[in-house]
């Protein structure tokens, strides 16, 4: 009886660590901007359960892999790291090659779905997220801050496979709705990653990360940029409204896109304070402001958007 005890433990034990393997709340995250994307998109439907699912498992599958690749690559930095040296690869409990074997798998199962069950457009951006994010990103914040620009890309694709994941075949397909989704993450991940390189600079620094704008770490001009960034915020989530011969998120005109816009201008108002306080006090403290309303600002914004385009909730 021990023995079926301890070898019951030992599975769920390796169970637990591959979860951990994919970093499973930030995989979640990244998949609920794509899930909420497409649904935004004009030829899906809320009431469809069995594809929302069928895409949730296909993202997750995909960034599951990117992040296995990640902990893979980073296993000796990540060792170094008081937040992150506890990490599956990284304390040993799983192998470089057993994690590279498992984010083989992940990715290329993630990738079929995505080919088989909803565009080759969706594939083909979910293949190159992967890359992007796990082969020229990882390695890239060692060398310089311009990582953080090259990872904004694979962070807000997911919003862009999202939307065209929706697409019909053979259909009239417009991408401005997604490329729009795209550019409100892409900005917003500028003030929400460096507070973080804030917060965790010590760390950070000590792996020899070259995570934020200057080489002098957390400076008045690193705070001056996440404001300036959250400035841009502000138009980028207005394109929402905004139709260029292509179909609008959402129509200004309707007490839905009112409530939604308005929803967007405070969000992104309140950004911007995070950052000017930031600037101001140049403390630890304020970055984590700037950090938590960062993770609140993303699902509320997508939310609004989706409450304001009429799909029979």
């Amino acid at each position: 009886m021990d023995k079926e005890n301890s070898s019951t433990y030992r599975v769920s034990a390796s169970m637990k660590d591959y979860v951990a393997l994919t970093k499973f709340t930030l995989s979640f995250t990244v998949v609920f901007s794509c899930v909420i994307s497409y649904l935004l998109s004009p030829n899906t439907q809320v009431s469809d359960i069995i594809k929302i699912i069928e895409l949730f498992a296909a993202g997750m599958l995909v960034t599951g892999s990117a992040n296995a690749i990640n902990q893979a690559v980073e296993k000796d930095t990540d060792a170094l790291m008081k937040r992150t040296a506890n990490r599956p690869v990284a304390s040993g409990r799983i192998s470089q090659n057993n994690a590279m074997a498992f984010a083989l798998v992940t990715g290329i199962a993630g990738v079929l779905m995505m080919w088989f069950l909803f565009t080759w457009e969706s594939a083909i951006l979910s293949a190159f997220s992967l890359f992007l994010y796990a082969y020229i990103y990882t390695p890239l914040k060692k060398v310089s801050s311009i990582a953080v620009l090259v990872g904004a890309f694979p962070g807000a694709l997911p919003c862009l496979i999202g939307w065209v994941a929706g697409f019909v075949p053979g259909g009239d397909n417009s991408w401005f709705g997604g490329l729009v989704l795209f550019l409100i993450q892409f900005i917003w991940q500028f003030p929400h990653f460096w507070a973080i390189a804030w917060v965790a600079h010590g760390d950070y620094a000590k792996a020899g990360f070259k995570l934020l704008p200057s080489d002098k770490g957390p400076t008045k001009s690193t705070a001056l940029q996440t404001v300036l960034y959250s400035v841009m915020m502000i138009p980028v989530g207005m394109l929402a409204y905004v139709n260029w011969g292509s179909k609008p998120l959402n129509d200004i005109e309707t007490i839905g896109g009112k409530i939604s816009f308005v929803i967007l201008l405070l969000c992104n108002i309140g950004m911007v304070i995070q950052c000017v306080r930031l600037y101001i006090n140049l403390d630890v403290k304020s970055a984590r402001r700037v950090m938590f309303s960062s993770y609140i600002y993303l699902p509320i914004v997508l939310l609004a958007l989706l409450f304001a385009v009429n799909k029979n909730f």
